[in-house]
């Protein structure tokens, strides 16, 4: 039963209802006027307007419930944020048996549940709080991976917070290695402190999701605003897409009532795996909806490129993964939750209990762009990347001048994903790395170790030959590339995106 009695008093501008079910909120945006109402005991006061809401296309809605923990809760409100990575929402939920009150909000393609937190000591300045430093906070250690200047664009429903409208604040994010992730939101005095962990709609047995996908998809259909061709958005989260037509690459991130900023693309790579592939890999069913070429240079000589490949892969359920082909071989990976524990050197790295070692510094750049993501991405986007290694699991830290993002993965037999795809007649143009000497059992390979090293010496004086002779080409250089990419995602953050 819960503790607190819903309050319904008409709204001040228009006489709708408007109905507050926690003790905790203090603001309201009414449905039927869209005035913004605050709460002072029995007293509601209209202190504005607020903007319209941009449709995000989520599968979340008001009154949407779901259990966390045994305990039920109910979203009851919504911010709706924007930054210069984009825009996104933060969903406030009502745990009705206490009154408690948590945020949830998309987390690089998956959900961070967030719930209000405190410390002993004041907070520091948004300045104090810089990229990629590490600070204690309640005794745990956290790295700083995000600090940027956002607004609140609109909002609905009833909520405990509300910074002015359009006004510039500071948003810094924490991650920790137990995966936790810690967001300092500048936009009230003084500034509001929330710690969450990662979770998934099914695990929170979240109903009352918009259930009318067709609809849904056939509201985001528009024209290419480069050939005119038509554009369809598929998913609720997507933040940049490609015309299947003239490969232009389209920013969704405005919405698409307004002018739709394009970049032409004039120099495409055609992916192995053609976009809109499903297949089956370690268990569960993709979907691939996206793809990017990408170019490493060696920071001891620009001159020095090397390229790769990564596949965005899709589960309704699991969210979005990254299929990487490199060089040495093909992985899978996805950016974590929190964030590794790194030496001053950045030479070792320590996450969830295992070391790793770093194999690999280099600037990327990303070259070519196809499908459709739920990040800004742009053609020319660099990043300052290290992979760290582990037998076959792997570790990736993406950094740019606002945000870093770390992923974690592992190596995947080249015969695994083409019988996964339905590849296997391009069997062999899938081969990489991990067709050499020490290639996991089952991966076809049926000679001897001591030929294959000849082999693969033979093929590699071949190759530094080949490549003395070129001039511009890309070529798939010693660097891994097993990067997620997850850098260029915009927000890492718990309560963000």
């Amino acid at each position: 039963m819960a503790t607190q009695r819903s309050y319904t008093a008409p709204c001040p501008g228009c006489g709708a209802p408007v109905e507050f079910r926690s003790a905790q909120s203090s603001y309201a945006v009414c449905s039927f006027c869209r005035s913004t109402v605050v709460r002072a005991g029995d007293v509601l006061s209209r202190i504005g307007k607020m903007a319209e809401l941009f449709e995000d296309y989520s599968p979340l809605q008001l009154q949407a419930r779901g259990v966390h923990e045994g305990r039920p809760f109910t979203l009851v409100g919504r911010l709706q944020y924007r930054g210069p990575s984009g825009a996104w929402t933060e969903w406030h939920a009502l745990f009705e048996a206490d009154g408690a009150t948590g945020w949830l909000a998309e987390d690089n393609g998956a959900y961070v549940l967030s719930f209000p937190a405190s410390t002993q000591r004041e907070l520091p300045q948004p300045a104090q709080f810089r990229l990629g430093a590490t600070t204690a906070i309640n005794g745990t250690s956290y790295q700083v991976t995000s600090n940027e200047q956002v607004a609140l664009v609109s909002a609905e429903g009833e909520l405990p917070k509300l910074p002015p409208l359009n006004a510039p604040f500071a948003m810094v994010e924490l991650r920790s290695p137990g995966n936790d992730v810690l967001a300092v939101d500048y936009g009230s005095t003084p500034p509001a402190l929330s710690r969450g962990r990662a979770v998934t709609l099914d695990e929170l047995q979240v109903t009352g999701l918009r259930d009318d996908s067709s609809k849904v998809v056939a509201g985001r259909q528009f024209e290419c605003p480069k050939c005119g061709a038509p554009v369809e958005v598929q998913f609720a989260t997507s933040k940049a897409i490609t015309c299947r037509s003239c490969k232009s690459l389209i920013d969704l991130t405005q919405g698409l009532g307004t002018e739709l900023r394009h970049a032409e693309q004039d120099e495409p790579v055609e992916p192995l795996i053609p976009l809109g592939s499903t297949g089956q890999l370690q268990g569960v069913q993709w979907q691939v909806v996206g793809f990017q070429h990408r170019l490493g240079t060696e920071p001891d000589d620009p001159d020095e490129h090397f390229g790769w490949e990564e596949y965005l892969l899709y589960n309704a359920k699991r969210g979005f993964v990254f299929l990487v082909d490199s060089s040495e071989g093909w992985s899978l990976v996805k950016p974590t939750t929190g964030a590794p524990t790194v030496s001053k050197d950045m030479l070792k790295a320590t996450y969830l209990g295992i070391s790793y070692r770093q194999k690999y510094a280099y600037q990327a750049q990303t070259t070519f762009v196809e499908g459709e993501f739920y990040w800004p991405v742009e053609r020319g986007q660099r990043t300052s990347n290290r992979d760290y290694a582990s037998g076959d699991r792997l570790l990736s830290l993406e950094e740019t001048p606002r945000e870093r993002t770390w992923s974690a993965g592992a190596d995947i037999a080249f015969d695994q994903v083409a019988k996964a795809f339905g590849l296997q007649a391009k069997r062999d143009l899938l081969k990489r790395g991990d067709s050499g000497p020490v290639a996991p059992l089952g991966s076809g390979v049926g000679c001897g170790c001591g030929t294959l090293v000849l082999l693969v010496l033979v093929i590699l004086i071949v190759l530094a030959l080949l490549k003395a002779c070129e001039d511009d080409n890309w070529t798939r250089g010693s660097g891994t590339g097993y990067t997620s990419s997850g850098g260029s995602g915009g927000y890492g953050g718990g309560s963000h995106k």
